[in-house]
């Protein structure tokens, strides 16, 4: 062989500068592909079972809701697994509120009460606010001593002669 054809291979497997270990073959980097069929045949060893029907899944977490629209379900009640795959929205409770409460059972009543009680304190406006607080919240002038003014003094200062400023 030839040594200018010798370099140029040598030159396109090195993956770093001068001085560095060949290569034969370049890594082939995994997929999301592989992950997803990884996580599949983990679920299918759990026994989980396909539910179908189910058009909204929302999850609660403190005042954020994760919602899902016509997701794949995958459930093993024995092994008290459930799988949800979709695309989730994040929204705001009170955004989706409305929509949900024929949803909610009776023990999410307790949750919707506390919930109501956090946007009264939360509303702006302050109508539950005794006056005693919206009173010393105003920053009125002070009232003026009887008999004194504002001229009075200021009359007193133009009189008075400037000392030079030296």
């Amino acid at each position: 062989m030839n040594r200018e054809k010798l370099m140029k291979m040598a030159n396109t497997v090195r993956t770093g500068g001068k001085g560095t270990v060949r290569r034969k073959k370049k890594a082939v980097h995994k997929t999301n592909t592989t992950d997803d069929k990884k996580l599949q045949s983990t679920l299918k060893r759990v026994g989980v079972n396909s539910i179908p029907g189910i058009e909204e899944v929302n999850i609660f977490k403190d005042d954020v809701v994760i919602q899902f629209i016509n997701p794949k379900v995958q459930a093993s009640v024995a092994a008290n697994t459930w799988a949800v795959s979709g695309t989730p929205q994040t929204k705001k409770l009170q955004d989706i509120l409305p929509q949900i409460i024929s949803q909610l059972g009776t023990d999410n009543l307790d949750n919707l009460k506390k919930l109501a009680e956090q946007f009264q304190k939360q509303a702006p406006g302050g109508a539950n606010v005794p006056a005693t607080i919206q009173e010393e919240d105003d920053d009125d002038v002070p009232d003026l001593v009887v008999g004194e003014t504002f001229e009075t003094p200021a009359a007193d200062e133009a009189a008075q002669p400037k000392a030079p400023a030296s």
